[in-house]
């Protein structure tokens, strides 16, 4: 059953940081500060980053009893804080607590008081902060805005760690040597994660470059640590499909990485992995092919056995897109074989190359096999190994519902769905991945006709999108479906304002000329003509004939249906009529029924608003 062209399902962050927090005693500035918040949606090594270090050196922990210090914990302004002693040592309890198993809870209040701490005593030295006299406690204080919102992050409280890591990048000064430029790094590092958890992805590219920055101007363009870096940017770009950025990220980091490591090295193949993907996303097959062969060498020759199955698992996926369906499935039991041998039979990697197979064996017209090989992954996803994450398992459960959808089994499609929003709605970080799999239902319920339940679930994934400060293309899109379901159930006014908001976000993201901003001007123009709004709506049929006509060309089917609603409004226009919303006659769907109190007053025939 087709779904509803332009919704595409989003690719998010999915894996979340466990329980504890890692703090290291110091940290260069070679690699940026990682704490283990999200997933790259490539089969490149994971950006798992350990929380930022300090970098200067620590003053001697007073001697406090246990009791005492437990005590302090509770009164913030306690006098004692203006001691310089105590917010290294408050800050060691921190580090101890977490190194203990003690649990977070008490190393926040540690972190707290600690933080409090360091801000007394930066302030009695002149000049204040940014920049003290001397960097120690200017850096101490960073340090330990860090921590406390590394802590913060561990409790799954991603809106309260992000004031002190915006605190954190203020207080250091880069032009004051290679200790402060650390420190602003690893700020807009950590920053810039946490927000990815928020689902704030703009915000956090906006961080990472801002680190990239300081790390170039403090070790020059061309180091090694560079590269990391820029490799890490590149993955947020895919991330956030900005396919163009990432690819010249990803070229720079090949470029460093050539010149610093030894041919075929692990580094280089990690770099032409990511570029595989971007060359993919942006149906480059062959040269994605390219660069997932010369990956494969690089890993043989490590003796990478498990990396090399990973790789031909994305050569299986090139194949499959080339069409060349024998030379994929050769490459998926390549793999499986592998995977099955190292990680077990029922090991959640062997379940996502059963996926594959699945894909394939649909596409190839052989369902039966297709249906084998979709019930032997959820087997393994029903009865999870240990240390199978909610993340890999509900990835899993959206892909066979895919399929299923595409072999018009939308029930069980959506029941798939609904077990892997239930998987991950109490997992931190995970609210624009539910938003996706909510826009996916909202067009499986649409395609059934369920409008009410189609709307509720587009009204729920906006919501959150709109939490996140999501403007993508994507928000556009989910936007006009929304739209269309209220147009379904009758509800006009609502549907106009939804378009209208698509209307301005798709014009900004994808242009005027995309085919989903000619759609939602063309929902829009009918919406307009069924509201009264004749004007509005001869205006924008309008520009989108003038549209096609010039740059688009006519022999589009909407062209003529567009032209004749056209005609017809501009024949009505200035003249009293029986208004019968002509625009809409083929938008409505002839199953939908209005409400009861509206039904002697209007019929309203078939709809045909743009998907």
């Amino acid at each position: 059953m087709p779904a509803m062209p332009g919704l595409v399902s989003v690719k998010t962050p999915a894996d979340t940081p466990p329980l504890r927090v890692a703090v290291p005693d110091t940290q260069p500035l070679s690699n940026p500060p990682r704490t283990p918040m999200k997933k790259t949606p490539s089969s490149t090594p994971s950006r798992s980053k350990p929380s930022p270090g300090r970098s200067s050196g620590k003053k001697d922990s007073p001697t406090v009893s246990s009791s005492a210090a437990a005590a302090a914990v509770i009164d913030v302004d306690d006098p004692s804080l203006d001691n310089p002693d105590l917010g290294p040592f408050l800050l060691k309890l921190a580090r101890d607590a977490i190194a203990s198993g003690e649990g977070p809870n008490k190393a926040l209040d540690y972190a707290i008081r600690a933080t409090k701490s360091f801000e007394r005593c930066c302030a009695a030295v002149a000049p204040p902060i940014p920049g003290g006299s001397d960097g120690g406690p200017v850096l101490d204080l960073a340090m330990s805005l860090h921590v406390l919102a590394a802590i913060y992050c561990s409790l799954g409280r991603f809106d309260e760690a992000v004031p002190p890591l915006e605190r954190a990048i203020q207080v250091p000064d880069p032009t004051r040597g290679p200790d402060h430029s650390l420190a602003a790094f690893s700020g807009h590092m950590q920053l810039g994660d946490t927000l990815s958890m928020l689902g704030q992805i703009d915000r956090s590219i906006a961080c990472y470059e801002e680190g990239l920055k300081i790390q170039i101007q403090t070790l020059g363009d061309t180091d090694p640590r560079v590269g990391e870096t820029c490799r890490y940017l590149a993955e947020a770009y895919v991330q956030a499909m900005q396919f163009n950025k990432a690819e010249e990220l990803c070229k720079k980091t090949l470029e460093i990485h050539r010149a610093h490591s030894e041919p075929a090295s692990l580094e280089e193949a990690a770099d032409r992995r990511l570029m595989a993907i971007i060359c993919e996303a942006k149906g480059d097959y062959e040269n994605a092919l390219e660069h997932l062969v010369l990956a494969s060498m690089a890993m043989i020759a490590s003796g990478q056995e498990s990396e090399v199955a990973s790789i031909d698992v994305s050569i299986g996926n090139i194949y499959m897109s080339l069409c060349r369906f024998d030379e994929a499935v050769f490459s998926y039991q390549k793999a499986l074989t592998v995977f099955k041998a190292s990680k077990g039979e029922t090991h959640p990697t062997v379940a996502s190359v059963f996926v594959r197979l699945a894909e394939l064996y649909h596409r190839t017209g052989k369902l039966r096999e297709s249906k084998s090989y979709c019930e032997n992954a959820l087997r393994i996803y029903n009865k999870p190994v240990p240390g199978t994450t909610v993340e890999e398992i509900a990835g899993g459960l959206t892909e066979i519902s895919a399929i299923y959808e595409s072999v018009d089994e939308p029930e069980e499609a959506l029941k798939l769905l609904q077990k892997s929003m239930k998987l991950l709605e109490d997992k931190p970080g995970q609210q624009s991945a539910i938003a996706g799999l909510e826009a996916r239902m909202g067009v499986m319920y649409y395609t059934l006709g369920r409008y009410e339940d189609a709307r509720n679930a587009f009204e729920s994934a906006v919501t959150k999108l709109r939490a996140a400060g999501e403007k993508s293309a994507f928000f556009g899109v989910v936007l006009n479906q929304m739209g269309l379901a209220c147009v379904q159930l009758f509800k006009i006014d609502e549907a106009g304002e939804l378009f209208e908001e698509a209307r301005g976000i798709l014009e900004q993201e994808r242009g005027p000329c995309d085919q989903d901003t000619l759609g939602v001007y063309s929902n829009l123009a009918a919406t307009y003509d069924a509201m009264g709004r004749i004007e509005d709506a001869i205006e924008i049929l309008e520009q989108v004939l003038k549209l096609r006509e010039e740059k688009l060309g006519t022999a589009n089917p909407d062209f003529e249906d567009e032209k004749k609603r056209l005609a017809e409004l501009l024949k009505e226009a200035g003249r009293s009529r029986n208004y019968k919303a002509k625009s809409l006659q083929n938008l409505i769907d002839p199953n939908a029924r209005p409400p009861k109190k509206e039904s002697s007053a209007k019929k309203w025939p078939s709809l045909g608003f743009k998907f």
